[in-house]
């Protein structure tokens, strides 16, 4: 089991912070080994398939220079023609075997772990020039670990070839008895074919090797128990400091909230565990809308506030619970409270006329509240 420098063990799975991490620094999962295997794959097959071709572009080319007459041998510009012409017969073949490797190429290396830029490794560090650093690697497990695997490669690429020779030998040796076409095109075969099988080889360890490639990079990248819990704090933040900023939060929301109460037509109260602050705009003729709300101790600072600005205090214990529990701070009242409100708010208004020598209203009307809209404290 991987454990970290301190000794503990690292049994939690890397998170996604930390994979993400990885990835900005380069260090993703790869597999030299299946690059090098889809590269000789794909080249063995374009061979195969672009087989005919190249038989005859080597034919015409063997034709061109075993037919060289003695003149243009002591000739230096015919002997540069010759070579650019040789050259130019061999592109039609290589030019499209060398553009599929250089595609293989590079899906091969981004196969495992997918395209990624990273500046990181690029950026000079000293402590890479350390030479007990570099000892320590040197003779380190995964240093081990790759020396086996490079024997194991050469064991078993080396076996396959030999098999492969040992079986294509009479044919190589009978290749000095055919003419020069068929023995071109006979010679070419073997090698296409001794190329694929060594090839299959190699699929054999890539497909051996890119599952212990991912399992190594998830093995190092695993986390201590403690190291998990210091990345939450990290991207959660302190509990404590979450808990003060909550506060903070919920503070300033109360002084804003407070701050409008002066504005509110009325308050209505429970009249002691309840208290809500409502404001009418008659020029607008929208629905009254809730300004502050609060129970129990901010129930009680909401009247304090309306005692002081001389704002009307209203009880009405089932009113006070509907709009508390039914109408969020800022918003509009529910439609099914519209009539009892505007009952309320006309009692309200008969109240601030009387103050100005108006006859006295009667008592205030009954407000019934609608069903759907009492609470039984569930």
């Amino acid at each position: 089991m991987a454990e970290n420098e301190d000794g503990s063990e690292k049994t939690e799975s890397a998170s996604s912070k930390k994979l993400q991490d990885a990835r900005n620094k380069g260090n993703i999962p790869r597999s030299k080994d299946l690059s090098a295997a889809l590269l000789l794959i794909v080249a063995a097959a374009t061979i195969y398939g672009t087989g005919t071709l190249l038989v005859r572009d080597l034919a015409v080319l063997f034709d061109f220079n075993f037919l060289l007459e003695r003149a243009d041998a002591f000739d230096l510009s015919r002997m540069i023609f010759h070579l650019y012409d040789s050259v130019v017969t061999m592109m039609d073949s290589m030019v499209l075997l060398m553009s599929v490797l250089a595609v293989a190429g590079i899906v091969g290396s981004i196969a495992l772990g997918g395209l990624n830029f990273a500046w990181e490794p690029l950026t000079p560090k000293l402590s890479k020039m350390n030479p007990i650093a570099g000892l320590k690697k040197m003779f380190s497990v995964q240093s081990l670990v790759e020396l086996l695997k490079s024997i194991a490669k050469v064991t078993l690429v080396g076996v396959v070839a030999t098999i492969v020779l040992n079986y294509f030998l009479p044919e190589t040796l009978g290749l000095t008895f055919q003419s020069i076409e068929l023995s071109i095109s006979h010679g070419i075969d073997i090698v296409i074919w001794s190329f694929i099988f060594v090839t299959l080889a190699l699929a054999l360890i890539a497909a051996i090797d890119v599952p212990f490639q991912v399992w190594s990079h998830k093995e190092k990248l695993k986390m201590t128990k403690q190291e998990v819990k210091d990345e939450f704090k990290q991207q959660e933040g302190d509990p404590m400091v979450r808990g003060r900023i909550r506060q903070l939060q919920r503070q300033a929301a109360m002084n804003r909230m407070m701050s409008d109460v002066p504005d509110a037509d009325v308050i209505i109260t429970n009249p002691t565990h309840f208290s809500v602050a409502l404001k009418y705009d008659q020029a607008s003729g929208a629905a009254p809308v809730l300004l502050a709300k609060g129970g129990d101790f901010i129930a009680l600072k909401i009247r304090e506030v309306g005692n002081h600005y001389d704002i009307p205090v209203i009880q009405s214990p089932a009113l006070a619970r509907a709009v508390y529990h039914h109408t969020e701070i800022g918003e509009e009242i529910p439609q099914g409270l519209f009539k009892v409100v505007a009952q309320l708010l006309a009692y309200v208004y008969q109240l601030r006329n009387a103050r100005m020598g108006a006859p006295q209203p009667e008592a205030m009307p009954n407000l019934d509240v609608p069903d759907e809209f009492q609470w039984d404290g569930s």
